[in-house]
């Protein structure tokens, strides 16, 4: 038998939709939960598990978010039942607006990780493709690159001599600094950023 986490309540139990006869309702069940009562929760979970899901799905369009949906918001409804009022609502509509409130911040949290994705992928294409960054990897004047890494914060020239001169990986470069991935990017894109004022003309025509 499963529970749910920080409950004994078992989760196991097929769902159902209404009371049945002669059992109590699902504002006294949440009243009893609201003390502790895991049996009243276990009947709770049973008669809403089912459209709480079917809530959740709609709002997510995933069947694997949907149950960790539904997981959460039930869990809610264990945690919270002492703030169910019923004279602001009926029991049913309490329970599906956590649920549908758990769903829509579940939907921005993975639209902001798919948005932060995007970013850290552009990020990589424009230092990949930088003109300045081709240069700097083949020019033939040394003491003109020279020059322009001197031209950088101690920081700047540090990464991009390390990945441009040395060939490391932007991961390897962020193990060898001792810092994390995203400050390694910032610091290339800023001081490629630099050089492109100092020597952008000639990468132009050194790719010509």
């Amino acid at each position: 038998m499963t529970v749910l986490p920080g409950t004994d309540a078992p989760t196991d139990r097929p769902a159902a939709d209404g009371a049945r006869p002669g059992r109590r309702s699902l504002e006294e069940l949440l009243a009893a939960t609201a003390h502790g009562d895991q049996a009243a929760f276990a009947e709770v979970y049973d008669r809403v598990a089912g459209r709480v899901l079917t809530t959740a799905l709609a709002v997510v369009r995933d069947r694997s978010l949907a149950e960790d949906v539904a997981q959460e918001a039930l869990l809610d409804v264990w945690r919270n039942a002492a703030r169910y009022q019923r004279e602001r609502g009926g029991a049913w509509g309490w329970v599906l607006r956590i649920t549908h409130r758990r769903a829509v911040d579940r939907v921005r949290h993975e639209q902001a990780l798919t948005a932060r994705e995007e970013r850290f992928q552009r990020s990589d294409a424009e230092l990949l493709h930088d003109p300045v960054a081709e240069y700097v990897d083949r020019a033939a004047d040394g003491e003109t690159v020279l020059a322009g890494l001197d031209s950088l914060t101690p920081l700047q020239r540090e990464a991009i001599t390390l990945a441009y001169y040395e060939g490391l990986s932007y991961p390897q470069v962020a193990r060898q600094l001792d810092v994390p991935l995203g400050t390694v990017k910032t610091r290339m894109r800023d001081g490629l950023k630099r050089l492109r004022g100092r020597f952008g003309h000639l990468g132009a025509r050194g790719t010509a």
